[in-house]
Protein backbone atom coordinates (compact mmCIF):
# COMPACT_ATOMS: atom_id res chain seq x y z
CA UNK A 1 0.00 0.00 0.00
CA UNK A 2 1.22 3.22 -0.88
CA UNK A 3 1.90 6.40 0.88
CA UNK A 4 -0.87 9.34 0.11
CA UNK A 5 0.14 13.13 0.11
CA UNK A 6 -1.95 15.69 2.50
CA UNK A 7 -4.16 16.24 -0.60
CA UNK A 8 -5.12 12.51 -1.04
CA UNK A 9 -5.81 11.68 2.51
CA UNK A 10 -7.93 14.51 2.36
CA UNK A 11 -9.88 13.19 -0.01
CA UNK A 12 -9.49 9.83 1.24
CA UNK A 13 -11.01 10.97 4.39
CA UNK A 14 -14.49 12.39 2.90
CA UNK A 15 -14.70 9.21 0.79
CA UNK A 16 -14.70 7.43 3.81
CA UNK A 17 -17.03 9.65 6.08
CA UNK A 18 -19.45 9.49 2.41
CA UNK A 19 -18.80 6.16 1.78
CA UNK A 20 -19.37 7.36 -1.79
CA UNK A 21 -19.86 10.57 -3.59
CA UNK A 22 -19.00 12.68 -7.02
CA UNK A 23 -16.03 14.94 -7.33
CA UNK A 24 -18.52 17.63 -6.58
CA UNK A 25 -19.40 16.38 -3.01
CA UNK A 26 -16.14 15.65 -2.11
CA UNK A 27 -15.28 19.25 -2.50
CA UNK A 28 -18.32 20.43 -0.53
CA UNK A 29 -16.97 18.33 2.18
CA UNK A 30 -13.35 19.92 1.65
CA UNK A 31 -12.00 22.67 4.73
CA UNK A 32 -12.21 26.21 3.77
CA UNK A 33 -10.89 27.49 1.18
CA UNK A 34 -11.60 24.64 -1.22
CA UNK A 35 -9.63 23.84 -4.05
CA UNK A 36 -10.76 23.92 -7.72
CA UNK A 37 -12.99 20.85 -8.80
CA UNK A 38 -10.64 19.87 -11.45
CA UNK A 39 -8.00 19.70 -8.34
CA UNK A 40 -10.33 17.24 -6.72
CA UNK A 41 -10.86 15.71 -9.93
CA UNK A 42 -6.90 15.08 -10.51
CA UNK A 43 -6.84 13.73 -6.64
CA UNK A 44 -9.27 10.90 -7.07
CA UNK A 45 -7.77 10.00 -10.53
CA UNK A 46 -4.48 9.42 -8.58
CA UNK A 47 -6.18 7.75 -5.93
CA UNK A 48 -7.99 5.35 -8.29
CA UNK A 49 -4.66 4.97 -9.87
CA UNK A 50 -2.58 4.17 -6.86
CA UNK A 51 -5.70 1.68 -6.25
CA UNK A 52 -7.51 3.57 -3.25
CA UNK A 53 -10.47 4.65 -5.14
CA UNK A 54 -12.64 3.03 -7.38
CA UNK A 55 -16.26 4.37 -9.28
CA UNK A 56 -18.98 3.38 -10.82
CA UNK A 57 -19.96 5.44 -14.13
CA UNK A 58 -23.03 7.38 -14.77
CA UNK A 59 -23.30 8.42 -18.22
CA UNK A 60 -20.17 10.99 -18.52
CA UNK A 61 -20.48 11.19 -14.58
CA UNK A 62 -18.37 9.16 -11.86
CA UNK A 63 -19.63 8.33 -8.53
CA UNK A 64 -16.04 7.12 -6.25
CA UNK A 65 -16.04 5.21 -3.36
CA UNK A 66 -12.88 3.65 -1.45
CA UNK A 67 -11.30 0.45 -2.24
CA UNK A 68 -9.18 0.67 1.42
CA UNK A 69 -10.70 0.42 4.45
CA UNK A 70 -10.14 3.63 6.83
CA UNK A 71 -8.80 1.46 9.71
CA UNK A 72 -6.45 -0.46 7.32
CA UNK A 73 -4.76 2.35 6.24
CA UNK A 74 -4.39 3.54 9.64
CA UNK A 75 -3.23 0.65 11.06
CA UNK A 76 -0.23 1.07 8.46
CA UNK A 77 0.47 4.77 9.56
CA UNK A 78 0.14 3.91 12.85
CA UNK A 79 3.06 1.10 12.33
CA UNK A 80 5.22 2.97 10.03
CA UNK A 81 5.18 6.26 12.80
CA UNK A 82 6.01 3.69 15.32
CA UNK A 83 8.34 1.52 12.81
CA UNK A 84 9.91 5.08 11.85
CA UNK A 85 10.42 7.16 14.89
CA UNK A 86 10.24 4.90 17.94
CA UNK A 87 12.38 1.50 16.59
CA UNK A 88 9.53 -0.45 16.35
CA UNK A 89 8.74 -0.02 20.12
CA UNK A 90 4.85 0.58 21.23
CA UNK A 91 6.24 1.27 24.72
CA UNK A 92 8.65 4.55 23.00
CA UNK A 93 5.20 5.70 21.82
CA UNK A 94 3.36 5.36 24.81
CA UNK A 95 6.50 6.59 27.05
CA UNK A 96 6.73 9.50 24.18
CA UNK A 97 2.90 10.90 25.20
CA UNK A 98 2.93 10.06 28.53
CA UNK A 99 6.41 12.28 29.01
CA UNK A 100 5.26 15.01 26.92
CA UNK A 101 2.28 15.00 29.55
CA UNK A 102 0.04 14.17 25.89
CA UNK A 103 -2.02 11.26 27.73
CA UNK A 104 -3.63 12.13 31.12
CA UNK A 105 -4.19 9.22 33.83
CA UNK A 106 -7.69 8.76 32.77
CA UNK A 107 -6.83 8.10 29.49
CA UNK A 108 -3.77 5.76 30.33
CA UNK A 109 -6.61 3.64 32.70
CA UNK A 110 -8.71 3.53 29.58
CA UNK A 111 -5.78 1.73 27.34
CA UNK A 112 -4.89 -0.56 30.21
CA UNK A 113 -8.33 -1.60 30.43
CA UNK A 114 -8.56 -2.00 26.72
CA UNK A 115 -5.22 -4.35 26.50
CA UNK A 116 -6.80 -5.90 29.99
CA UNK A 117 -9.86 -7.00 27.90
CA UNK A 118 -7.81 -7.89 24.83
CA UNK A 119 -5.65 -9.73 27.11
CA UNK A 120 -8.89 -11.91 28.34
CA UNK A 121 -9.51 -13.00 24.75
Amino acid sequence: MEQLTRAEEQVMQVLWKLGKGFAKDVLAELPKPRPAITTVSTVIRILEQKGFVGHTSFGKSHQYHPLVKKEAYSKRQVNKVVKDYFDGSLHGLVSSFVEKNELDVEELDEIMDLLKAHKKR
